[in-house]
């Protein structure tokens, strides 16, 4: 038990519960500096803070405190390709090849793009050991991933493409845009619209970013330990190269363009940016910006002030489940089956995202989380800075969706 630090924010009295767990977070979990936002149909009815935004507990938590949020950023990767496919632009059915040619070699010439972001690929790691400055350098590691085999029959079955992920996806946006990652989304959504959130972090902003701890219950050697029971194919997803806190808070992983891992933002910039996934907007931007089509172009105005970035076919696309089965990287961490649909994980009989098993989200390493509803029109967004041990559902997260159904 801990005691509370005050919290900032304004809380809609109708989701109170949410408030209550957002705190209980810090008095049971252990929390040091957190952020929660929920949006109902693009109208923010939460949006707190509160905490620590350094281990020493010299900086508050601020409105604008941004922090690394792992793998919650392949969710917005994931809506970059999928505004691109909404444009006409890219085919989740096509090979892989017919955007990036030298990726047909070593017998992948016919796998499909849906693949790469469903985690399908057995593209879940790299079999000759890679570097911390190669991993940082885009055309060293993208180049490599184009030139190798499978670990296992692609289409078969999911295996967490933990860091390759963004880099696969990363490249088919850049060969069909001209534009890495970051750029796209900056220029194409985040920019005009004003929404706090990059890809890698600018070194001017370098002043607003939370410090990540490590969380008080492992140790670098328990985790290598871990690491060395898993199947090949695992340990090159989660130990090639192995990274964590300490190099998360480098400013050479800031500045490097890793669209699987590192997403900087607020949780109102990640509630609104997985409020687009539910199918809703919010308030901001203005029209179009050039490049691929400008902001709206398929989705269209959805009323005053608010522009929705995706059409109502793509969000449905995007969470068309690909198969339940145990994923061959993160089964030991789910009682149950999991399925991914295109870029997201579907909620599913473990309620990750809610009670609705249609819901769709994804989490980041040590807890922070994106959640997407069409069906109730709910997006949240909850980030921290000390981590947890767990590789999904993290404590601090199941306890603020599960007081969010309860208000709703």
């Amino acid at each position: 038990m801990q005691e509370t630090p005050s919290t900032e924010g304004h809380c809609d009295p109708r989701f109170a519960a949410v408030r209550e767990a957002f705190e209980d977070n810090f008095r049971t979990r252990d929390e040091l500096g957190a952020a929660v936002t929920v949006q109902v149909h693009g109208e923010t009815v939460v949006d707190l803070w509160a905490g620590w935004a350094d281990a020493a507990r010299t900086r508050p938590w601020e409105r604008d405190t941004v922090v690394n949020v792992w793998s919650t950023t392949k969710g917005v990767t994931a809506l970059c390709a999928h505004l691109l496919a909404d444009r006409g632009l890219l085919d989740l059915d096509a090979p892989v090849a017919t955007y990036w040619p030298e990726f047909a070699a070593a017998g992948k010439e016919g796998l499909p793009v849906r693949h790469l972001l469903s985690h399908r690929a057995g593209l879940s790691g790299l079999r000759e050991p890679l570097t911390l400055a190669e991993f940082y350098d885009w055309e060293v590691t993208t180049a490599r991933l184009a030139a190798t085999e499978p670990w296992w029959e692609p289409g078969t079955r999911s295996g967490y493409h933990a860091m390759t992920y963004g880099f696969l996806v990363g490249e088919v946006i850049r060969r069909i845009t001209g534009r890495l990652p970051g750029a796209f989304l900056h220029d194409e959504i985040t920019g005009p619209l004003g929404i706090d959130f990059t890809i890698g972090l600018p070194e001017k902003e370098a002043g607003r970013a939370a410090e990540l701890v490590h969380p008080r219950t492992s140790s670098a050697s328990a985790q290598a330990a871990i690491f060395a029971q898993l199947e090949p194919a695992a340990q090159a997803a989660l130990a090639n190269p192995l990274v964590g806190v300490t190099e998360a808070n480098s400013p050479e992983w800031r500045a490097a363009e890793l669209p699987a891992a590192n997403g900087h933002g607020t949780a109102r910039a990640v509630a609104r940016l997985y409020g687009f996934l539910a199918g809703h907007g919010g308030v901001g931007g203005h029209g179009g910006v050039g490049g691929v089509g400008g902001v709206g172009g398929v989705g269209g105005v959805g009323g005053v002030g608010e522009r929705r970035i995706l059409s109502a076919a793509a969000v449905e696309r995007a969470r068309e489940g690909q198969g339940a089965c145990r994923d061959l990287v993160l089964g030991a961490g789910f009682a149950h089956d999991t399925e991914c649909a295109l870029g997201l994980w579907l909620s599913g009989p473990n309620a990750s995202y809610g009670p609705n098993p249609r819901a769709f989200g994804h989490d980041g390493f040590g807890g922070s989380c994106g959640l997407a509803d069409p069906e109730s029109g709910v997006s949240l967004g909850y980030v921290m800075n000390r981590m947890g041990p767990h590789i999904a559902d993290d404590p601090r997260k199941m306890a603020l969706v599960e007081a969010l159904y309860t208000a709703l």
